[in-house]
């Protein structure tokens, strides 16, 4: 009788929870009905039958891979500083589309949902797990959930930034050669990105960026800013300060950026010794804890056997 309780039980919290997951998602499809209606009205005025035809084959993928998006439109804060500062925690890290916004806020809300029912509650429905034990269980995960995304983001941020700070150098390098060759700044610009795109190709991306926003009009320093401001590197918002100084007053370019491109040299093999020497202290623990105690078996191994048969012959 006990069994056939905990069965009913368990099969009623099932019930409940795919009611309750299906009923979200409804109202998901009713929020996002009018702009589904508006994207397919403009789609047969384009005259774009194939996509729109085989935009139902795949309705339901779409809507899986839509549905991050969806379910972070309901934390989506407000026109403000909190949007501001997560908006550029996002460029920061190389997304620049307001829907990443979205998709970030979403990947914390299924993360912080999902892990919970499906390492805490449905074991304990299972009884691998003590309701009391699932509830603590449940909280933890949650809040893992919403912090991951965030550790995974600043992780990414600080990964190129670090491909950056080592790519910029050369880029210089190349830029100084290309315009003391007689090239001027947009052509030259040009040509870095193409034979950068495949040895450093998120310099590159942010490259044509750069160069996009000088044919739309920007000056190089104006441009060379906002990049500073995409990325937060140091390095690139000191030469972004040279350019527009350089522009301003009216001095040579080229000689403001061969002292910038040796300074960035320079630096960038500081960074290299300073790894260097701190590998040296590094190495010592795993050394301590994984080496010393092999050698003393070794050494001591030997010593330790005929002292106990030394001693097993004196008994």
């Amino acid at each position: 009788m006990v069994e056939v309780r905990e069965l009913l039980s368990m099969v009623v919290f099932l019930v409940t929870f795919l009611l309750t997951g299906g009923l979200g998602v409804l109202v998901l499809l009713k929020l996002d009905g009018d702009r589904r209606r508006g994207l397919e009205r403009l789609r047969d005025l384009a005259g774009d039958e194939g996509r729109s035809s085989g935009g139902m084959g795949l309705g339901l993928g779409s809507l899986l891979l839509a549905l991050p998006q969806r379910a972070g439109s309901f934390l989506l804060p407000a026109e403000g500083e909190a949007r501001t500062c997560l908006q550029q925690r996002l460029t920061r890290a190389g997304f620049y589309r307001s829907r990443h916004l979205r998709h970030f806020l979403g990947a914390q809300v299924l993360l912080s949902a999902g892990l919970p029912v499906a390492l805490a509650i449905v074991p304990s429905l299972l009884g691998a797990i003590k309701p009391f034990y699932a509830l603590l269980a449940a909280v933890g995960l949650a809040a893992a959930g919403m912090i991951a995304p965030g550790l995974w983001l600043d992780s990414r941020t600080r990964l190129r930034q670090a491909e950056l700070r080592r790519a910029v150098p050369d880029a210089l390098d190349m830029l100084v050669l290309c315009m003391e060759g007689g090239v001027s700044m947009t052509s030259a610009m040009q040509r870095i990105i193409t034979e950068l795109q495949e040895v450093h190709p998120v310099l590159g991306g942010e490259l044509n960026i750069i160069q996009r926003e000088m044919q739309m009009g920007l000056s190089c320093g104006e441009a060379m800013k906002k990049f500073a401001d995409r990325c937060d590197l140091e390095e690139v918002r000191n030469l972004s300060s040279v350019l527009l100084q350089s522009e301003r007053f009216g001095a040579g370019v080229v000689k403001a950026l061969r002292i910038h491109a040796d300074t960035s040299r320079q630096e960038r093999q500081q960074k290299a010794e300073e790894i260097a020497q701190k590998a040296a202290v590094k190495i010592l623990f795993p050394t301590l804890l994984c080496i010393f105690p092999a050698i003393f078996i070794v050494i001591l191994g030997p010593a330790a056997y005929q002292i106990a048969g030394m001693l097993s012959k004196m008994k």
